[in-house]
């Protein structure tokens, strides 16, 4: 092996591992196969020719980068040319055009020491044309027609997981609020028992609307983090902490709240936000780079190595004071947390 701690054949199928749980579900076992052998063999192809080219004179982590830039092109390609609906037999010459576009863009661009977001755009760019270039040979060829050859270049998988993640991410802060299994149909709102102290007002038979909020915030609070919950506590009043510590002290907390109580209380805190709030693009920009200043360039692509493309290039376009702006605000503050807290 000629670059020191770059083991190309064990990182090749932890990614051909991890992409058998992201295969979508409708694909037939033998596609699913072929997306997830297509995904290693170009991995550990790309890895071998990093590891044995001495005049590229990469360090491990760059092969490793490149490798996983590969990977995760030749999963998220694989799968756009199996839902397009590109013969069989042609699949092979799609994904091979586009992995050596890859590999040589990335080996230039990385000699040239270019900055990472450059990097991005730039293999970004060559694969989607080299995408296109294929599918426009599937033409010429007579393979497929025009239709499907627009067909073909309309699939995004990258876009569409970005858009299953936010959902996903919605409908599992509301599960877990409310305390609910996500696939269950929430029960009736029950009233809440007089055991619960008075003072904090939850021993109403109509609870005010107040005291509801504050018990759907406590049962928010008793998931999260507990320095992040003090912090976010020293900015109620007395009173309300108070409240808000009582509630989080209750085993049945959300049995007496309510699904759907808690369900309408998280909505009506929403509309109550700030508009702004930190969901402003240059917000998430600056979240980001505090996130980031931590890091050293070579420490930030290693943490951000099993990521994707897209979280990649929101971290390093807003290290040059700009916004990605493929990934909705939402979505990119979450990605934001997400990385503040994972790390």
């Amino acid at each position: 092996m000629a670059v020191k701690g770059f083991d190309y054949e064990g990182f090749a199928q932890n990614l051909a591992g991890q992409a058998q749980d992201l295969v979508p579900n409708e694909f037939s076992p033998d596609e699913k196969q072929y997306v997830i052998n297509t995904l290693g063999n170009f991995a550990m192809m790309a890895g071998k020719a990093l590891a044995e080219d001495k005049s590229l004179n990469f360090d491990a982590d760059t092969c490793t980068y490149i490798t996983q830039i590969i990977a995760e092109w030749s999963f998220h390609k694989s799968v756009d040319t199996i839902r397009a609906g590109i013969p069989r037999q042609h699949w092979d010459s799609v994904m091979q055009r586009i992995a050596y576009t890859i590999f040589e863009v990335a080996k230039q661009a990385f000699t040239q020491k270019l900055p990472n977001d450059q990097i991005i755009e730039l293999i970004e760019h060559h694969v989607n044309k080299a995408y296109n270039d294929a599918l426009e040979d599937l033409k010429n060829k007579g393979i497929i027609d025009e239709s499907l050859e627009k067909f073909a270049a309309s699939q995004n998988n990258m876009n569409k997981m970005a858009q299953e993640m936010q959902q996903q991410a919605a409908q599992q802060a509301a599960a877990q609020v409310a305390g609910a299994d996500p696939n269950s149909v929430p029960q009736a709102a029950q009233n809440l028992p007089q055991a619960v102290p008075a003072s904090g007002a939850l021993a109403q038979t109509e609870p005010e609307p107040k005291a509801l909020k504050l018990a759907t915030v406590a049962m928010l609070f008793k998931r999260m983090n507990q320095d992040r919950v003090q912090t976010m506590l020293d900015k109620f009043e007395d009173q309300d902490a108070q409240d808000v510590i009582r509630y989080m002290r209750l085993p049945d907390l959300t049995q007496r709240v309510g699904v759907e109580n808690a369900l309408r209380c998280l909505q009506e805190i929403k509309l109550q936000l700030p508009k702004a709030s930190d969901l402003a693009p240059m917000l998430v920009v600056k979240k980001i780079k505090n996130f980031a200043s931590k890091y050293t360039e070579n420490e930030l692509e290693t943490i951000l190595i099993k990521e994707r493309i897209g979280v990649k290039r929101l971290v390093f376009t807003a290290l040059e004071d700009k916004y990605y702006e493929k990934i909705p605000p939402k979505v990119a503050s979450i990605v934001a947390t997400h990385l503040q807290n994972s790390v």
